[in-house]
């Protein structure tokens, strides 16, 4: 008995793209999310030293923030840097600048970058993973970029000019000109 295959016609695998809108509708129990040209990107909640110098980082730069009435700050907020495919990153911690604050409530994520992008290293962090991140929030817009390393106890810090600074421990961040007047031993931040 002879059995005649007929060919199939092969149709190429294409992942379906999720939106900022269906990140946000989707809750993924006890795991971190962001969506990167469309791609649901999916981790492990940082550890308890990530929490603990990420909260100091918060603190300073809210207390800061407030005293001086310059604007907003966040923590592990989304914000959709891109459209069409969707980009949400969520930094650690976040700043806008008080003429920036929307003025009506936002419902899902923002739709800009922060001024001031913060990212607390966990060992497991790889650097191209960091560096895309970066370059997401400079691209759409942030005009400070600061990646705290406390393992290694040094930061580094990233402006939209290409121009970029590593400081060890006994160097301040600095809040430049997007952060006015902002100004913290980066030892205090990460012992």
């Amino acid at each position: 008995m002879t059995h005649t295959v007929k060919p199939t016609s092969a149709v190429p695998y294409q992942a379906t793209l999720m939106t900022a809108e269906e990140l946000m509708a989707t809750p993924v129990p006890n795991k971190c999310t962001e969506l990167v040209a469309g791609r649901m990107i999916v981790s492990e909640p940082p550890g308890f030293a990530h929490g603990v110098v990420a909260a100091r980082l918060l603190v300073a730069i809210s207390s800061h923030v407030s005293a001086n009435t310059l604007g907003v700050t966040l923590s592990d907020s989304g914000y959709t840097l891109f459209r069409n495919p969707d980009t949400v990153r969520a930094p650690d911690v976040s700043f806008i600048r008080a003429e920036r604050v929307p003025q009506t409530r936002i419902r899902g994520y923002a739709d800009f970058a922060p001024d001031l992008a913060v990212e607390v290293l966990s060992p497991s962090d790889r650097a191209g993973k960091v560096l895309a991140k970066v370059g997401d929030w400079i691209e759409a817009g942030a005009l400070l970029v600061w990646i705290v390393d406390p393992e290694r106890r040094t930061a580094r810090v990233y402006r939209p000019d290409g121009t970029q600074s590593t400081l060890t421990a006994d160097d301040s961040l600095d809040g430049e000109d997007v952060l006015p007047g902002f100004s913290a031993q980066l030892s205090a931040m990460i012992d």
